[in-house]
């Protein structure tokens, strides 16, 4: 047993009604509609999937969600629940390239995007992944009559955050740097804005944009780029929990029943192409972090930080400012950082045991 779990919680019930109680008002428009999401196997769309689930089942929605997967076996091994709900139809082809579903939709989430981007390995690919793949998206909203489509687009936009502005907001213009090939995450979303923009204005389809900043939760991978998970990977299996870093830049984390709330919401209430942060406002440095989930997850558990900082250097920051979010749509981050760490360690633990 690790320090701080409780066995006998159902994480993932409570947070599943968590998320409806919150969204309730919202639910009414999807009633005996169909809902096209593409990246519904990573991780915002089983988040999704999973709200959609539950809401679609205990206030009898009569509506279906179908499904873009490019690995429908992969799905079924990851989500088997989700993959046989009967208010979900696994649709299978690539983003790129995939066929159009027959039928009418009224609302599509375009959650489909290369995470691996971040680096320049598979540059072009990951170029062609999130632009074409979120034109054919647009394309597809287009011909099936989709009314509101929401883009889960990246806090990469901004590019580097400067270090004197703590908390990036939505008015601000920077960008990544178009000449470094690392930026092609991040120049890659921006163009994928603008594409809803232009389809938005020319075909009249509600475009609602979702900038992402960094979560915590089920379903996040344990082995992949992201701190949080690789953490909690390290604590589970007894430590130390390693820092590959200096352990200064800030990072904070949203929990995923908050950020599923974030993603409904702005979909049904939205404005037309205005851009949402969506994220915590909570900043905490990666070694802080470490810090944070070794407390919470066993008293002895190791931190070991790779590199020294260097005197004077400015930290690194990517903490959204959520002002647009809170004022225009009543948004709040309702479950706090240790509560995160926790019920993602959780489900790790009795979803999959304890990783290896």
């Amino acid at each position: 047993m690790i320090a701080g779990i409780d066995s006998e919680r159902n994480i993932l019930e409570e947070d599943l009604r968590y998320i409806v109680g919150q969204t309730r008002y919202l639910w009414e428009e999807l009633r005996a509609a169909r809902i096209f999401i593409s990246g519904g196997t990573g991780f915002l769309g089983c988040w999704l999937l999973e709200s959609f689930a539950w809401a679609n089942e205990h206030l009898a929605l009569d509506a279906l969600a179908v499904v873009l997967t490019r690995d429908p076996v992969s799905f079924r091994r990851k989500a088997p629940h989700l993959a046989s709900c009967p208010s979900v139809r696994l649709h299978v082809g690539d983003v790129r390239s995939f066929e159009f579903p027959d039928g009418q939709f009224r609302f599509l989430i375009h959650a489909a995007g290369a995470t691996n981007a971040q680096t320049t390995v598979n540059a072009l690919d990951s170029i062609d992944t999130i632009v074409q793949g979120t034109r054919r998206v647009l394309e597809f909203a287009r011909q099936s009559g989709v009314a509101k489509l929401l883009f889960t687009s990246s806090g990469a936009v901004y590019g580097s955050q400067p270090a004197e502005i703590t908390h990036c907001p939505e008015s601000y213009r920077g960008g990544p740097d178009p000449a470094d090939p690392r930026s092609v995450y991040g120049e890659s979303k921006r163009l994928a804005e603008l594409l809803c923009s232009v389809y938005a204005e020319r075909f009249g389809i509600q475009c609602k944009i979702a900038r992402g900043f960094a979560f915590a939760g089920p379903y996040l991978p344990v082995d992949g780029h992201f701190a949080f998970g690789s953490f909690v990977r390290d604590a589970l299996r007894g430590g130390p929990i390693r820092v590959s870093g200096d352990g200064t830049p800030y990072r904070s984390y949203l929990y995923a029943a908050d950020l599923t709330v974030w993603l409904w919401t702005i979909l049904f209430r939205g404005g037309n192409c205005m851009p949402y942060n969506v994220g915590s406002e909570n900043a905490i440095t990666i070694t802080e972090l470490a810090n944070e989930i070794a407390a919470a997850l066993g008293p002895d558990l190791k931190v070991q930080t790779a590199r020294t900082p260097l005197a004077g250097q400015l930290p690194q920051r990517y903490v959204p400012a959520t002002k647009l979010a809170r004022d225009g749509l009543g948004l709040r981050e309702r479950i706090g950082l240790r509560e995160s760490i926790l019920r993602t360690a959780w489900w790790h633990t009795q979803r999959i045991g304890a990783p290896d």
